[in-house]
């Protein structure tokens, strides 16, 4: 329980996946996380979302279907969602609001609580402009320093690291020889250095993801399929059971990245599976891989394949009690707690 008297908190969440998401849907693992250890922590949560509740926090749909990866970037799930969100909220006597969608933060000026956004994703260009000039009615919270650091303009409320459980993870000390590269098919992965890496180290690669941007099409035709090969297997975007034994089973997960990642959950996903990570430095890695410990921080897409070479040597317990200690979901839950408290109690700036 927490010091203070429990809070009804409301949680807004997006139209495309349920909580928690069958498969892609980072941001709405994060939640459904976080409203179940909200929940254990004795405070109230209704939760406004589509599909079905998976949480332990009272819910009120928006939608019976979620809109699913096939029409993201499509406004209209987003208006309707955010219509009928503010509808519920007229019925709810909340003391903050953590909102995840994109709409809704824009009426966050009329509600009588304070609302609260995470920023998901990148915070540049028109998304970062959106964030600055909403900062002035909202609570923004970055997901990592790295991307607090990258736009000073926000008016950052706090910072706290995405987490998981790792007792819902399966860990495993033996690995197999393939190496793993899990995620969003897109230039700014790097799957193509991954597949470049893991074949100059001599090792197979698996690739398990979707790519549901047809402007990413020309990547997959011009860099992707003529590097593949009899040491490539594409399995496609992979449920939840598959992803973790693939991730249990890697013999690393590589992490590529081409851009300034705000988070990266793939990473703590590998490591509470005891699976060592080799990622390029960009982002948050720093923040998250301990280099020569759970895996190795790469500074040039060549170092890839003597850092895949070397991590036979780095131990699987290290990389799950890494998660255990710094992104574990009772330590997020008591972070956005301790936030919303300052926030009833008043002006934090």
């Amino acid at each position: 329980m927490t010091a203070t008297a429990p809070l009804d908190i409301t949680m807004i969440t997006t139209p495309w996946f349920a909580l928690p998401p069958g498969a892609y849907g980072g941001i709405e693992a994060m939640c459904a996380e976080l409203v179940d250890g909200l929940v254990e922590l004795g405070h109230r949560v209704t939760v406004i979302g589509v599909g079905h509740n998976g949480t332990k926090g009272d819910f009120i749909a928006t939608d019976d279907s979620p809109a699913g990866a096939q029409r993201l970037g499509n406004s209209g799930p987003e208006v309707l969602h955010a219509a009928r969100a503010a509808r519920a909220l007229r019925s709810l006597d909340s003391d903050v609001i953590h909102d995840h969608s994109t709409v809704g933060p824009l009426q966050a000026g009329q509600r009588q609580a304070p609302t609260v956004v995470t920023a998901h994703g990148p915070v540049t260009g028109e998304t970062g402009r959106y964030y600055e000039a909403l900062s002035d009615t909202v609570h923004m919270v970055a997901i990592s320093h790295a991307q607090q650091e990258q736009t000073p303009d926000i008016v950052w409320s706090g910072q706290v690291h995405n987490a998981l459980r790792t007792a819902q993870y399966p860990y495993r000390d033996r690995k197999g020889d393939d190496v793993l590269f899990l995620g969003r098919i897109a230039a700014d992965k790097g799957v193509h250095l991954g597949i470049d890496a893991a074949r100059d180290a001599g090792l197979p690669l698996t690739i398990a993801g979707g790519c549901n941007d047809p402007a990413e099409q020309p990547y997959i035709d011009e860099e992707l399929q003529p590097r593949m090969g009899d040491d490539v297997r594409w399995v496609g975007e992979a449920d939840r059971r598959t992803k973790l034994d693939l991730l249990a089973n890697a013999r690393c997960l590589l992490f590529p990245i081409q851009w300034e990642e705000p988070f990266g959950m793939v990473m703590i996903e590998a490591m509470a599976c005891g699976t060592p990570v080799v990622a390029l430095r960009r982002g948050s890695v720093p923040e998250i891989v301990e280099d020569g410990v759970t895996g190795f921080i790469c500074d040039h897409p060549a170092q890839l394949v003597q850092a895949i070479g070397s991590v036979a040597r780095l131990d699987p317990q290290a990389c799950r009690e890494r998660v255990q200690s710094h992104f574990h979901t009772d330590q997020m839950a008591v972070a956005y707690a301790t936030l919303y408290e300052q926030l009833c109690r008043g002006p934090t700036r």
